[in-house]
């Protein structure tokens, strides 16, 4: 997570039993790429393509406790003998007001809740994405949020470690 957040008066605010608010302001479509080099050939796939994704995501504190989250997808698909079949990137956003939230938090908030709100709707166009590039649907299992915000933290942990070993 980007810019992470600090207290600001939010644990005060929660401790005087202000109500916790999470709402999504807006969802958008950041970037959207979509690439099939091998058409028409690729079209005609005997077989099932082996298809890798990525996913990552980022957040970032907006003024006026407000978040902005990107979910960042990626699908390399390729025929059987490697050819590259097609090739589907999407950035999709989302801006969160998130008020009376504890600092400690905000972030699992951001890396973990907010993708899950997204998450669908990114999944349909993907969906929709690879069935207008000719191919079959491409429906994205759900994503574990929380092994992903494990990973990023221990990631954090090991660049630290490696940080103070250098000095």
């Amino acid at each position: 997570m980007t810019d992470t957040p600090t207290a600001n008066g939010q644990d005060q605010a929660q401790a005087q039993g202000e109500p916790v608010q999470f709402s999504v302001i807006a969802q958008y479509v950041r970037d959207l790429s979509f690439e099939n080099p091998g058409a028409p050939a690729s079209l005609a796939l005997s077989q099932q393509p082996k298809i890798d994704i990525g996913v990552d995501v980022q957040a970032r504190r907006l003024p006026e406790d407000r978040f902005e989250v990107e979910l960042r997808i990626r699908a390399n698909a390729a025929d059987p003998e490697g050819k590259p079949a097609f090739v589907v990137e999407l950035v999709y956003s989302g801006i969160f007001l998130v008020k009376n939230v504890p600092a400690d938090a905000l972030q699992p908030l951001c890396l973990i809740e907010c993708p899950r709100v997204l998450f669908p709707f990114a999944r349909r166009i993907i969906a929709d994405v690879t069935r207008d590039g000719g191919f079959p649907p491409l429906l994205l299992d759900p994503i574990d949020f929380v092994a992903l915000y494990r990973q990023h933290l221990a990631r954090q942990q090991q660049a630290a470690q490696q940080q103070q070993e250098q000095q």
